[in-house]
Formats: C-alpha cells, structure tokens, sequence
C-alpha cells in the first residue's frame, strides 16, 4: 500500500468521521434496556470457565416461534476492542425475538488488557457454547446467523474462517449458517501504524494471523454459508474497500455472499438499523434466518 500512515489514521477513525457519534452510541444502551425485560431473558450466562465470559440469551414469545426450533442471531458488539458490551448491545433483540428469533449477545474482553488472539478465542468460544447447547432454550444450532459491527464485524469473519473447529472439540461442519458482518474489518495490516495500535499493540505476525481475508475457508466447508455484507453509505473509502474486497475474496472461493446496499448510514447508526423492521438491514438478517421479511416477499 503506498498511503500515509496519516491517511490510514484518518480512514479509520471511525468517531471523527460523524459529528454525533457519542449520542449515537448512547442510544445502544439505551435501546438496550428494552431488552431486559423480555420474558425468559438469560443474562450472564458463562460460555466457558473463566469468569468473564458470559452471554445473555433473549428468547422470542410462544406465538412467534418456528416450529420446534428457532433460528439464533449472535451479535458481535463493536468498540475497536476496546469499548461496549452485553449491556450495550442488545438493541435488536425485541424486534428480531418478535420476528420469531433467539438472540444471543457475548462478552469479550478488552485491549489493551488482553490481546486480540484473547478475544478470538473467547468469540469462538461463545460459539461452540451456543452450538452445544441452544437447544436447551429451542434454538436451532443449524441455522445460526453471526451478525457483529465494526470490531463485531472482523469478530464474525473470524468465526468464518477455516480450520479452528477441532481445537474446540466442535466438527468441522460446525459453521455458521449465515453471516452478516457490519462495517467489518478484514485485513488488519493497514492498523499497524495508526492510533487504532495504541491499545491493540498487533505487531505484523499477529495482523496476519486474525485477518479474516486471509484465512477464507473453501466450499467444502462453508458452502452452505450465506454471507451478506453491508457498509454505511457515509463511511470512509476504508471501510467501505475492507468490506468489498472480502465479499470478493469471499465469492472467489465459490461460497455464495452478497452485498447489501444500506442507503443514508453512517459507522455507528447502522447496526442500530437491525431493531428497525423496515429496515433493509433487518430484513436482511430475517431472510438470512429464514424468517419472514419483506425481501422474501418482493
């Protein structure tokens, strides 16, 4: 890449690229609060032995379920690693249980107090826990949708990529059914040199290593995985480049993926999209899930 470091420093840094920024992401804990009340709602579930790794769980009313089973969306909170959590990032899960989902929100640690191959494992971690066990509260762990912003989103890629099931004594068809990364980012050597490094301390072995671009899987795999990738219409040329070329390298590998067109948003107002049923950000994730939506209507 022949750019400055200077201009990676201004294309990534997300907040100063929207003067609300602050407000906006008020409004996940806000929107969050909702949440909480839901009948059955699990909160703090643990995920693995360590203490810090737990997960709420939002179940949808009776009425709405799919038959024995109901699809499970997993978020994946943003924050560059190092901010947010559970209690701000259950915004979608009223709209999405109505729509006859089960939510699931995990913890992770955060940079700079643990490293980013720390917060992989934990990510897959929580996974293997909800593919072992959702069927406990009606979920179906064959049709599992991985949804995530920003940080959330290069989290998700990295749940894609090829090869870590055996280490959590999961088989390799354990994948995802659906995948829908946010504002992602795929390919984490432009970081090295801008503030964002700061707090995440990647040095070039670690950037390749947890750079989903790099770690594709095949179709062998994967090719039931649908793939679905959105960016803020108003996001720097970046983020909108990271999201492209992984949606390419993705489709190169013959796994079927899709752009999705996300008019009039910006880095922090488009996960917020999935608690709007109008969106086409949440009917995206309905479709992925095989619930009913617009889009399938149309």
């Amino acid at each position: 890449m022949d750019a400055t470091p200077a201009y990676f420093d201004r294309q990534y840094n997300a907040r100063a690229s929207v003067q609300d920024a602050g407000a906006l992401i008020a409004r996940y804990a806000q929107q969050s609060q909702a949440a909480f009340a839901l009948p059955g709602a699990v909160r703090h579930q643990r995920y693995s032995p360590r203490p810090t790794d737990l997960l709420d769980i939002y179940l949808p009313p009776a009425q709405a379920g799919q038959g024995p089973t109901a699809p499970v969306f997993i978020y994946l909170h943003g924050g560059y690693w190092r901010a947010l959590g559970r209690d701000d990032s259950a915004f979608m899960a009223p709209a999405l249980t109505q729509a006859g989902a089960i939510v699931v929100v995990p913890d992770y640690d955060l940079a700079p107090a643990v490293s980013l191959d720390h917060i992989v494992d934990q990510v897959r971690q929580a996974f293997a826990w909800v593919v072992r066990n959702i069927a406990i509260y009606g979920g179906d762990a064959r049709n599992i949708c991985v949804c995530g912003s920003s940080a959330g989103g290069h989290l998700v890629g990295m749940l894609l990529a090829r090869g870590w099931q055996d280490e959590y004594d999961l088989p390799a068809s354990a994948v995802p059914a659906s995948a829908f990364p946010l504002s992602g980012l795929f390919d984490l050597q432009p970081l090295l040199h801008t503030h964002i490094n700061d707090w995440m301390r990647l040095d070039d072995a670690a950037a390749m290593r947890n750079s989903p671009r790099f770690a594709l899987p095949d179709a062998r795999t994967h090719g039931h995985c649908q793939l679905r990738v959105a960016c803020g219409e108003f996001e720097s040329r970046e983020f909108h480049r990271q999201s492209r070329e992984y949606l390419a390298a993705w489709r190169a590998r013959c796994l079927p993926g899709q752009w999705v067109e996300a008019p009039a948003t910006n880095h922090f107002d488009l996960p917020l999209q999935l608690a709007e049923p109008d969106s086409i950000v949440h009917q995206t994730a309905l479709q992925l899930m095989g619930l009913s939506s617009k889009l399938a209507q149309s």
